[in-house]
């Protein structure tokens, strides 16, 4: 297994293996911007809510990465169709941080004189990050031929993101 884990990035770089990398480092990105944008939320007077869960998040998005890293063929063939959707998430990636600044965390970090966002994607869905992340732990997999992976952590995804849903609803609700 290890050996193909260091096969996918120590052959002649491939499409899989930027797909990986960017993921692996647009997460890590999200993860530190995410956590001093929590450290500065907390210290302006925000409540931590549903951290109860949080752990059961940062698990199964780094098994998705993990498993698919271990699995995947490097040399696997990406169809420019799959690769198309997945930049089109990665648009509206970009287009939900922005939109969401300075609130944009990976916890619910929430208090009553901090502002709702209701710009950009927000202002057509609720939860735009969220899709972002339904889309994501589908057509990656799927794109690197691995669908049972899309499946399987689809399914996780989707019990973790009912209960999270939940929580921030009720979170937001208070905040009018």
């Amino acid at each position: 297994m290890t050996e193909h884990l260091g096969a996918i990035f120590t052959t002649s770089p491939t499409w899989v293996s930027w797909a990986l990398l960017y993921i692996i480092v647009q997460r890590l990105g999200e993860l530190v911007h995410a956590n001093r944008n929590t450290r500065r939320l907390l210290s302006e007077g925000g409540q931590e809510h549903g951290a109860d869960h949080y752990h059961y998040f940062i698990f199964l998005h780094s098994a998705w990465i993990a498993i698919i890293a271990l699995l995947v063929d490097p040399l696997h063939a990406i169809h420019p169709a799959m690769l198309a959707l997945f930049a089109g998430t990665q648009i509206l990636r970009i287009w939900t941080l922005v939109s969401i600044g300075r609130w944009w965390t990976t916890r619910i970090i929430s208090a009553p004189h901090f502002d709702r966002v209701k710009r950009g994607p927000y202002k057509y869905i609720r939860h735009p990050n969220y899709l972002v992340v339904v889309l994501e732990i589908a057509i990656v997999p799927l794109m690197l031929g691995l669908p049972w992976v899309a499946l399987l952590f689809s399914v996780l995804n989707a019990m973790l993101l009912r209960h999270r849903i939940g929580v921030e609803n009720a979170v937001l609700g208070e905040r009018g």
